[in-house]
């Protein structure tokens, strides 16, 4: 910092300019060892200066500016601040730095030039890559014009060597003819403001390369299997048999005779763990989805493929495939016969449940609400067997009836995929598990669900089967568990029922009771096929099934020992 004082002269040589020291004792002036510009400021002026050492004198011509003094002891004359330096030069400074500035990036010179036309030029050379060139020796183009033209930017033709302050004259755009009729009298040729412009087009299509490439893309779409839905495949069936009757011209949908234990209401009073495989269904070219025994009788069996196909099979006798069934397009989902089986409902990939004739392999409607259906099935009562549900996609169960065709009901409360459908109560009410990891029971025809059942730790349950006495159900759990509910009035989780041990985690394993109730059988993601004690929940037999996942395993309802299982191999294996 400085000190910088004024200080009025006393002796007899300044008392002369003693008017001249009363007009500048206000001001404070700084020393400077090198020429600085009259226009800085005061504080660049105290930043750039150092500060001289003065010796005085009586005498103003012999006062001496000396380097590194702290104070200013007189008050210097325009001369001596202006005074070129005195002493060695700066070994270190470049030129740049010994050049005289009087601005940060150097020295500006003040130019006589009005600030309006400056900036008439600057911002016509920004816009239209041009200016006047303002040099005393102007370079001229073949027009004899002196400007400077830009490299970057190309000079609009209609400019014509305008700046941007001047008017320039567009070129007129063409003015398409409009449709007028504005007479009101004119009722049906009216048109007022809507008439709209002579040859325009209100519905523009694509043309030339680009309705190509539109037909490319959308021919590729239907290459890759993209389904026409209003055209459904052509149902057809195959008899595997000689013959549809016996000698007596009894159907081959018939229980056989032989088997008398058929014809019992009674389940067996004692269930034993089967030990020995002794029978291997092969037709399917993929894995089997679902299979489902024939109603009361059990002596045949159906099954769905994901090759498209629905078979129908002997449990006894040769145990022959009697019929396979072509009617969709897409993997066969979900099975599921009426009570007196000469009906059963097949649900698909391809958007479609039909109805088929189990003898003659006629399909008799079909169904579709163009989403996916992941499960179907009748409704149990026999003044209702012409209503079924399914389960879809979109989070809804839809209520058909098969004598129209229509949609009669609909239940949209879930929040996920609806993934089965189980009827408990004597068939009042069904229960129905979804994607959204919850457990809903509904009042048949009442689109409200009258108890939702959702818990935190609770996972899907893709699999569901109600017990032979009705009073639970068993839901497979995809946390590797079997969990059992109450199917009465209160839906309770039971939580000393739970059966672990398997890996079910994503696969909808199916799960099934003995005729007696004493086990519970499950398959699993290994292909395994497990074997639990109801009471216990005690882990009794497991044991390697088939090569890929076992998704479905069945008791049979008359036997009881006999246990059947299907899997992704493409096989259905009987157990003894």
């Amino acid at each position: 910092m400085f000190n910088i004082k004024n200080y009025g002269s006393s002796s007899e040589d300044d008392s002369e300019n003693e008017g001249t020291n009363t007009e500048n004792s206000n001001e404070t002036m700084l020393t400077h060892l090198k020429p600085v510009d009259s226009s800085l400021s005061l504080a660049k002026k105290m930043e750039i200066c150092s500060a001289p050492l003065v010796t005085p004198t009586n005498n103003e011509d012999e006062r001496v500016l000396v380097n590194n003094n702290q104070e200013l002891m007189h008050n210097p004359k325009y001369e001596e601040l202006f005074a070129p330096t005195y002493g060695p030069e700066n070994p270190f400074q470049t030129q740049q730095m010994k050049a005289t500035r009087n601005m940060l990036s150097g020295y500006v010179e003040r130019a006589h030039i009005s600030e309006f036309q400056f900036e008439n030029q600057r911002r016509t050379f920004t816009s239209y890559g041009f200016a006047i060139d303002p040099s005393t020796e102007p370079t001229t183009d073949e027009k004899g014009d002196a400007i400077v033209v830009s490299a970057m930017i190309a000079p609009p033709v209609e400019t014509e060597g305008k700046t941007v302050f001047e008017t320039i004259k567009k070129r007129p755009l063409d003015k398409k003819k409009r449709n007028k009729n504005d007479k009101p009298e004119d009722v049906t040729g009216f048109l007022g403001p809507w008439g709209g412009y002579e040859g325009e087009r209100r519905v523009m299509k694509p043309e030339g390369d680009e309705a190509k490439e539109l037909e490319e893309i959308l021919a590729k779409r239907q290459k890759k299997g993209k389904v026409d839905d209003d055209k459904p495949l052509e149902e057809k069936c195959i008899l595997h048999i000689d013959k549809a009757t016996d000698y007596l011209g009894r159907s081959w949908i018939e229980a056989p005779r032989s088997e008398t234990q058929l014809r019992s209401d009674t389940p067996p009073d004692k269930c034993f763990l089967p030990k020995a495989h002794i029978f291997t269904w092969k037709g399917h070219t993929k894995g089997v989805a679902a299979v489902r025994w024939y109603p009361n009788t059990a002596h045949l069996m159906l099954s769905a493929g994901m090759d498209c196909r629905v078979k129908i099979w002997e449990v006894y006798g040769d145990r022959r495939c009697v019929r396979t069934y072509f009617g969709h397009r897409q993997a066969v989902r979900d099975v599921n016969f009426n009570n007196s089986g000469k009906k059963f409902l097949s649900a698909a990939y391809d958007r479609y449940i039909k109805l088929w004739d189990t003898e003659t392999g006629d399909c008799i409607s079909r169904f579709t609400s163009r989403k996916v259906p992941y499960c179907a099935k009748f409704h149990p009562d026999e003044d209702k067997q012409h209503l079924f549900v399914a389960g879809t996609s979109d989070k809804k169960i839809i209520c058909w009836d098969t004598r129209s065709g229509e949609i009669v009901q609909e239940y949209d409360r879930h929040l996920g995929a609806v993934n089965t459908i189980t009827f408990v109560d004597d068939n009042r009410r069904f229960v129905s598990t979804s994607d959204d990891k919850s457990l809903r029971v509904w009042e048949w025809d009442i689109p409200v669900d009258m108890k939702y059942i959702a818990d935190p730790s609770m996972h899907s349950l893709p699999a569901v089967t109600n017990a032979p006495n009705g009073k639970w159900l068993a839901c497979q759990s995809m946390d590797n568990k079997v969990v059992v509910f109450s199917a009465l009035n209160r839906f309770k989780l039971n939580r000393k029922k739970t059966f672990v041990g398997h890996m079910v985690a994503g696969y909808a394993c199916s799960v099934d009771f003995s005729p007696d109730m004493s086990y519970l059988v499950s398959g699993d993601a290994d292909g395994k096929c497990y074997i639990w004690d109801w009471k216990t929940t005690k882990l009794y037999k497991k044991w390697k099934a088939h090569d890929g996942v076992c998704i479905t395993s069945l008791w049979h309802p008359h036997e009881p020992s006999r246990l059947l299982t299907a899997g992704w191999d493409g096989v259905i294996k009987y157990w003894d």
